[in-house]
């Protein structure tokens, strides 16, 4: 897996995780401030923004990975280069959940073990929503719940985020924090060992970077 490069001043984020969890109405979200009703099967599609951080212009390339096993090999070349992974699940879907667990994290683990991850639950709007939860009961099911969500992300050193793509709740935040860890990850290099505690650097860093977004 080639190692990424911050030279060109861009940044490369994958998204990855079951079919039908929202990766691809996230990244459609955020970059058209609209709206994917429709489910359309993704194999491999690339989606580009423009951000300033600092007042220094950044392009972040997008890449909507398939979640079906037929594409592996292709998925896994969008892996190269990647500055962080987003991996995503419906916080409705157990399933999509222990997909995360035991297929998701070990694959991406398994070829970088020091590229950010960032762990999103997507369609939390439904989290509330009675109807969804009821409609779960009748399956035996519940809404992934929080506290397993946390112990996991703790035990694996991820970061963790909700949104929705259709409120548009958390949706900036999620690709702020991906940008952030992504940058972060360069700037550590440059610190001396005694600034490198994850909970002090992060906290510095995030106060020093100012964000804009445009769309291209």
């Amino acid at each position: 897996m080639h190692r990424p490069s911050f030279e060109n001043g861009n940044l490369k984020c994958v998204f990855v995780g079951d079919s039908i969890v929202g990766k691809t109405s996230l990244i459609v979200a955020y970059t058209t401030n609209g709206f994917c009703e429709r489910y359309t099967p993704t194999a491999f599609d690339n989606y580009s923004v423009s951000v300033t951080v600092d007042n220094k212009p950044i392009k972040i390339e997008l890449c909507d990975t398939a979640g079906q096993s037929e594409f592996d090999s292709l998925r896994l070349l969008s892996y190269n280069e990647a500055n962080v992974f987003l991996l995503c699940f419906n916080v409705m879907s157990q399933s999509s959940f222990q997909s995360i667990i035991h297929k998701w994290l070990p694959e991406i683990r398994s070829l970088s073990s020091d590229i950010p991850i960032i762990l999103v639950g997507t369609q939390s709007d439904l989290r509330h929503n009675l109807g969804k939860i009821l409609e779960l009961k009748r399956y035996g099911q519940n809404p992934v719940d929080l506290k397993l969500i946390r112990k996991f992300v703790e035990q694996n050193n991820l970061e963790f985020i909700e949104c929705s793509a259709l409120t548009q709740h958390n949706l900036k935040e999620v690709f702020d924090l991906a940008i952030l860890n992504a940058l972060q990850q360069k700037k550590k290099k440059y610190l001396p060992e005694k600034q490198k505690t994850p909970t002090t650097f992060k906290e510095s860093f995030r106060k020093l970077v100012t964000m804009t977004r445009k769309l291209i």
